[in-house]
């Protein structure tokens, strides 16, 4: 290895090693060698293995043989350019270079690029480029669409790409991808370097890095093995592990007591709400006065630098976070992990455990903690998956339409383009490389005109085509336009809830006083005339205008759509069937708590429990309603879709159903009609209800009653730009945008059912909210394999979704009547 070092490294770069009594990884050398021999590389190494330095030896070694620049010499642009998924994450990697690079001596300049970078130095970093330039997707669109692009990046000799398996799956790396096809364009020498810790499907990430020109190509592998397995383990707690919810509240005082053990502590949870909330439950035991910081993304910037700095400097003993810490920041000290609530993917808890002793030869440290019984079964299923490296990163998917039209636009701005040019560049991006030509000319006649419906309108027409026909932007205003919106992160907004007279739907008045704010995710899965509960009432949904939605009061009524258990992010396809796999299986419930192993025990004695691919349908009476509980095990997305459509099923079989809740692990249905007695008697059958073909019809006529695309749509017409959020000087409000995205839905749907951004909502809905996908693999897996128990009261394994049906915060007597409910439910059911 000393031989290779000295082949390939410069001669103080070896000094610099050998100083310190270190020797360059194999893994780094390698790397080294095919860059230098003119490959694009993915790098898949576990967390500690030195994977940023390799990312950057082809770089430092280049530049320390690059010819010094004369007096008077043009000064030359970007020699490597590094995008990370995170702001946090490039400031962090721009700390950790400059140490070795001074030490070593190396005449390089490095600086960052993101949202929160000035003005001013933004300008100053176009006049006098740096050598690396740390930035993220959004900024390097931006750059793109300079008209001085071409010579920006006419140096450019390297693309490091940090965390890749983080940018690849959502519109973000779509939008990259193609920012990195145009860079291909402007330097076809480029090479792409991937880094990254946990993935599945190496050969997607392969192909990501690399021009789809010919289709198929592939970036080289290196992989390396080993690194020291982590010591995780579970909480076993003293404290009764709750039947439901997501909070963890019970542990805290033994959260705290593993803080006081450690010198550093990181502490994961999946929501800023559950961030804040842990929060403050540790301050409100903290009686050693420890220095605990908080870290996620809406705080203000100032305030995450100081937690930074003091991470940095070894000024905290606990840091509470969401995904804002997720990925490669290497701060101080840290040497446990506590990851609060189920980690929804063996794949992420991989990356949160490794941000403790972030050292290849030590052991991560990390403590699981469940916030409810089926949650101790998922921290099990991912504990396993962790031991046996196990990934489940989701798949990739095609390009979305939306951010094509964006980066048609962006193109324009920087400079005229031709139609076919375009196409062949964009078709080498991987995520577009299935793309035909036909949807490929839409997308540009949409930015051209907003497409056939809207064409009569001006403020649609972006670019124009000239004379030799190339296209370019139509005025100066659209290209400021398009720098004041760029990107793919939309920030969805909370709509009032506003009291109006029942059956008006909002539009006979501006309606009575306002209750409160209900964030859209939740309202867009409600139709007209639904029932829901919020600030205590139950309220008749009547519609949505504008940023508002209307309700009505519904005294007596039961609340059809109640409250939605679950965390951000939905299960992932493999421990959900490790979960059903544990449930299945007996002699492994020896891992498990007692009180939750018995849990399971009391189920196999009063039901039955579900077998590894069977889907158990429980029905059971309780006070004046009847229930159905289904365990599919296949996360909140598809439950929830699945719920949508079972209650339209049950409607016109007469069963009168009053609502349905939807957890990560089960779904429940109650209603007036005895369910558990149609089911008996085939009217329907079970096949018959959950028959593949509800993905069909009941799921177009769903959907067209329903909220979702029109939401859904708002989103996408704000990433192609059909719609602008900033102006210059000003900003539209939510409502605003609102208001211009539900017009031209309206008219799109009456006109154009066809038209390009249409087609892109019905995808995205698909993939997001119903998780379409999923739902219909379950269906196929279950055909002739519903299991059905008919009970004459709830079974051990449906108190938690129970618990969960009409769930909102109820003050008073209520909410003492609540808490003796809950209490009977479980002595009913454990009995």
């Amino acid at each position: 290895m000393q031989h290779d070092a000295a082949a390939l490294l410069p001669e103080r770069f070896v000094k610099w090693f050998s100083e310190r009594g270190w020797a360059p990884r194999p893994h780094q050398l390698e790397l080294l060698s095919r860059v230098q021999t003119g490959s694009s590389v993915l790098l898949i190494a576990p967390t500690g293995a030195g994977k940023t330095l390799a990312g950057f030896l082809p770089t430092l070694t280049d530049l320390e043989h690059r010819p010094r620049r004369r007096p008077g010499e043009a000064r030359r642009g970007i020699h490597t350019l590094y995008i990370s998924p995170l702001k946090a994450l490039a400031v962090d990697i721009e700390r950790n270079l400059t140490k070795p690079v001074g030490e070593i001596g190396l005449p390089v300049t490095m600086e960052t690029r993101t949202g929160d970078t000035p003005t001013h130095k933004r300008q100053r970093q176009k006049l006098v480029p740096p050598d690396i330039l740390m930035t993220t997707p959004e900024q390097l669109a931006l750059l793109i669409a300079a008209s001085d692009a071409q010579r920006f990046f006419e140096d450019l000799r390297y693309v490091v790409l940090d965390e890749l398996h983080s940018l690849v799956t959502s519109k973000r790396g779509h939008l990259l991808s193609l920012g990195l096809a145009r860079l291909r364009r402007y330097v076809p020498s480029l090479q792409a370097i991937g880094l990254s810790a946990t993935v599945a499907e190496p050969d997607e990430l392969r192909r990501w890095l690399v021009g789809q020109n010919p289709p198929g190509e592939m970036a080289d592998l290196i992989t390396v093995a080993g690194g020291a397995k982590p010591e995780i383990t579970i909480l076993d707690s003293e404290e009764h592990v709750p039947w439901s919810g997501h909070s963890a509240r019970y542990a805290t005082p033994e959260i705290y007591d593993a803080v006081k053990r450690h010198k550093t502590t990181l502490l994961f949870v999946n929501t800023r709400s559950q961030a804040e909330l842990l929060f403050q439950e540790l301050w409100r035991v903290n009686d050693d006065n420890l220095p605990i910081a908080l870290h996620h993304g809406s705080l203000d910037v100032a305030q995450r630098r100081r937690v930074e700095k003091a991470m940095e400097t070894n000024s905290l003993r606990a840091i509470v976070a969401t995904s804002t810490l997720d990925l490669g920041i290497d701060w101080g000290d840290v040497d446990l992990v506590v990851h609060v609530g189920a980690p929804k993917g063996a794949s992420r808890l991989a990356q949160r455990i490794g941000r403790s002793n972030h050292r290849m030869d030590e052991p991560s440290r990390a403590i699981l903690i469940p916030a409810n019984r089926f949650e101790v079964l998922e921290c099990r299923a991912a504990l396993d998956a962790n031991y046996l490296g196990a990934q489940d990163t989701p798949p990739l998917v095609d390009g979305g339409l939306d951010v094509l039209s964006q980066h048609v636009l962006g193109c324009a701005c920087g400079a005229p383009f031709y139609s076919d040019d375009l196409f062949e560049e964009v078709r080498s991006a991987a995520p577009y490389a299935n793309l035909d030509r036909a949807t490929f000319n839409r997308v540009v006649e949409f930015v051209a005109t907003g497409g056939y419906s809207l064409k009569s309108y001006e403020r649609y027409a972006r670019i124009r085509r000239t004379k030799d026909g190339a296209w370019r932007v139509s005025n100066p205003r659209i290209a400021q336009q398009y720098r004041l919106n760029v990107g793919t992160i939309i920030e969805i907004p909370a709509l009032n809830v506003r009291y109006v007279k029942a059956g008006s739907k909002g539009s006979a008045s501006r309606g009575g006083p306002v209750l409160g704010k209900i964030e859209e995710a939740f309202l867009e899965t409600l139709t007209h005339g639904d029932t829901f509960m919020f600030a205590g009432k139950v309220l008749r949904f009547e519609g949505i205008r504008e940023n508002e939605c209307f309700v009505s009061n519904a005294p007596g009524a039961d609340a059809k759509v109640p409250y939605y258990g679950g965390g951000k992010f939905p299960l992932s396809t493999y421990l959900a069937e490790q979960v059903r796999a544990m449930i299945a299986d007996p002699a492994r419930w020896k891992n498990l708590p007692d009180q939750v192993a018995d849990w399971l025990r009391i189920q196999a004695e009063k039901s039955v429990l579900p077998r590894r691919q069977d889907l158990l349908i429980e029905t059971f009476p309780r006070g004046e309603r009847h229930y159905m509980v289904a365990y599919p095990f296949e996360g909140r997305l598809a439950h929830q879709t699945l719920g949508m459509l079972l209650t339209r099923r049950l409607e016109r079989a007469g069963a009168r159903p009053l609502g349905f809740v939807a957890t990560d692990y089960a779904m429940a249905i109650w209603s007036l009609g005895d369910m558990g007695q149609m089911f008996k008697r085939g009217r329907p059958s079970l096949g018959q209800l959950l028959d593949e073909d509800m993905l069909g019809d009941d799921l177009e006529a769903w959907l067209a009653d329903s909220w979702l695309l029109k939401r859904t749509f708002r989103n996408c017409a704000l990433i192609s730009g059909l719609i602008e959020k900033r102006h210059p000087g000003q900003e539209k409000s939510g409502r605003q945008v609102t208001v211009s995205a539900d017009l031209i839905y309206d008219v799109l749907r009456s006109h154009e059912p066809d038209h390009i951004l249409l087609q892109a909502t019905r995808a995205d809905a698909a993939t997001g909210l119903l998780d379409v996908r999923r739902l219909a693999e379950m269906l196929s897996r279950i055909r002739s394999r519903i299991v059905h128990k008919d009970l004459e009261r709830i079974s051990p394994l449906a108190v938690p979704i129970m618990l969960e049906v009409g769930k909102m915060p109820v003050h008073g007597e209520a909410g003492d009547s609540l808490l003796t409910e809950a209490a009977d439910l479980v002595e009913e059911a454990m009995g």
